[in-house]
């Protein structure tokens, strides 16, 4: 659904920005209160060692669900399966059996145009995931256009919005990658995936390579985007601190295995399952100043964003 040119091109008269297109007249409508509901999924690899083939079992028999407008944690250490997950989830996985439903439509193994729009994705490293000869204003424009989200003269516009959306100055438009730091790119790669207007945010390891400083401006965006548009967010990461801080229920994997879930801090104070009382035991406690970072609803400093 497309809105009208007319209301994608009117300005706020205080601020002069593009009136917000993410509202109800602007996004297909969710019927499902439970947007996305993973059940018994599995997935499998086949590996090859000195010349014969084995079959190695990445996920095993995962149910996970996120409602409408929630934000939902995945965590384990690295290699549990949680990026599998997620790839499997957004459509560049197809190998797996079970059954992926997103707003009420079970999805294919291959992803129409329209579920690519409805679901999109941030990866942990924002400069292998933008094209390093690309402007930000050419990479916007190029997704804005291929899936038609406005039309060709709205789509300088539509930029600046975006960027606003996520904090940035409008003149990093015509920067590229390189001339940016780490959490300016991963703020484009969040407008980048906030362009095409999905319900779904897929956020894997979104601050695992951001200074920590960087990670409570990011954190605080999501959370914003999170209140601000609806938007669904599928937060994956093995930092607990982080997942505690964000997230209202949370996912706990094991070499595969979901083996704990319910409401975030139940899961912290009460875990049931042995691997995840380890896990958390073993995390380090956060500094004074990070939670307090971590607590600010106002917008990050210009220091967190850079």
């Amino acid at each position: 659904m497309i809105v009208s040119a007319e209301s994608k091109a009117e300005k706020d008269g205080t601020e002069g920005r593009i009136v917000n297109p993410f509202g109800e007249d602007s996004r297909p409508h969710a019927h499902a209160t439970r947007l996305l509901d993973v059940q018994d999924l599995n997935i499998e690899f086949v590996t090859k060692v000195h010349g014969k083939k084995t079959r190695f079992k990445a996920v095993k028999d995962a149910d996970l669900h996120v409602d409408l407008g929630e934000i939902v944690g995945l965590v384990g250490e690295s290699g549990s399966g949680k990026s599998t997950i997620s790839r499997a989830v957004v459509g560049l996985n197809d190998n797996y059996s079970g059954r992926i439903v997103f707003d009420g439509r079970e999805l294919g193994h291959k992803h129409s145009r329209e579920q690519w729009r409805e679901i999109q994705m941030v990866f942990q490293d924002p400069y292998a995931s933008l094209d390093p000869r690309l402007t930000v204003r050419k990479m916007l424009r190029e997704v804005i256009l291929y899936h038609k989200v406005v039309m060709v003269a709205e789509a300088d516009d539509y930029c600046e919005y975006l960027m606003n959306l996520v904090e940035l100055p409008v003149e990093l438009l015509d920067a590229l990658p390189g001339e940016m730091s780490g959490g300016q790119r991963q703020r484009v790669a969040i407008a980048r995936a906030l362009a095409v207007r999905p319900w779904l945010l897929i956020a894997d390891e979104p601050t695992a390579a951001l200074d920590v400083s960087v990670q409570a401006g990011i954190i605080n965006l999501l959370m914003d985007l999170n209140k601000r548009l609806d938007l669904s967010i599928l937060f994956i990461s093995h930092d607990l601190n982080i997942v505690r801080s964000i997230c209202e229920r949370t996912y706990v994997i094991y070499h595969g295995d979901l083996v704990e879930e319910g409401p975030t801090e139940q899961v912290f104070s009460h875990p049931s399952n042995a691997y995840t009382k380890r896990l958390i035991d073993a995390i380090p406690k956060l500094s004074s100043k990070y939670v307090e970072q971590l607590a600010q609803q106002d917008k990050p400093s210009n220091e967190e964003k850079a």
